[in-house]
Order: C-alpha cells, then sequence, then structure tokens
C-alpha cells in the first residue's frame, strides 16, 4: 500500500466540503469566547486596587 499525500488531501477537501460549515463555526465560536475572556480581562484589570 502506497502513500500518495495528494490523493489524501483531495480526500480531506471532499470529506470537508461534505461536512458543511460545522468545524468553521466551532472555530468561529471559541475565538469569540477567548477574545471575551481576554477583553475582559484587560478592562478588569484596571479595576484592581493595590491598598
Amino acid at each position: 500500500m502506497e502513500h500518495h499525500p495528494q490523493a489524501w488531501l483531495a480526500e480531506a477537501a471532499s470529506a470537508a466540503q461534505q461536512q458543511g460549515p460545522g468545524n468553521l463555526l466551532r472555530v468561529v465560536l471559541i475565538v469569540m469566547v477567548v477574545g471575551c475572556v481576554l477583553v475582559a480581562w484587560f478592562l478588569l484589570r484596571g479595576y484592581k486596587r493595590d491598598d
């Protein structure tokens, strides 16, 4: 059994087309959540008091 990178890449591309936008939406949601956490941390760190 020979290994052909082009065949694997074409197979992966066709599988991605059949799957739909599921992975893209998952990545977008994860990036949004991480971004919200970072923005909240950045904004809230200014309220820390050093007494």
